[in-house]
């Protein structure tokens, strides 16, 4: 489940003495429903999708990736839509910020801590709410974004 991968990475950057983590978000059948629609993006939220990533994206201990296969003119549409809901990505499907290493080369993977993807096991029907539950449970660990 994503809140056993939450509170992992919460608990890496505790131990490793990490100022972040990285979590990377799928946009379809993860965070928006899907329409099949050549013309037009979807924008309907999954129950409880657009709350826990308002929260998520408030937390300075989070850094957001968008990390899908829209076309670069869908991106440029989906990061306003998502914005204008105070839903904010750093990255679109890369992380600058983690540079090849000897242990790992992140050139064509890019590094994140949480990934939010159904083909990895994501239920945006029921795990949204978990992870709101978890987020409100650890809000002594929360830094706010000014």
């Amino acid at each position: 489940m994503i809140t056993k991968a939450i509170s992992r990475a919460f608990e890496q950057a505790k131990t490793r003495n990490w100022n972040k983590t990285y979590w990377a978000f799928d946009v379809h059948e993860t965070v928006l429903e899907p329409n099949w629609s050549e013309v037009e993006l979807p924008t309907k939220f999954y129950p409880l999708a657009k709350k826990a990533l308002q929260l998520i994206s408030q937390r300075e201990d989070v850094c957001c990736i968008l990390f899908t296969c829209s076309h670069p003119s869908e991106i440029e549409k989906y990061l306003a839509f998502f914005a204008s809901h105070n839903i904010h990505f750093s990255y679109v499907n890369e992380n600058p910020e983690v540079k090849n290493k000897k242990y790992g080369n992140f050139s064509k993977k890019p590094y994140f801590n949480v990934l939010f993807e159904d083909k990895a096991g994501f239920d945006a029907l029921t795990d949204w709410k978990e992870v709101i539950k978890l987020l409100e449970k650890k809000q002594e660990t929360v830094i706010q974004k000014i």
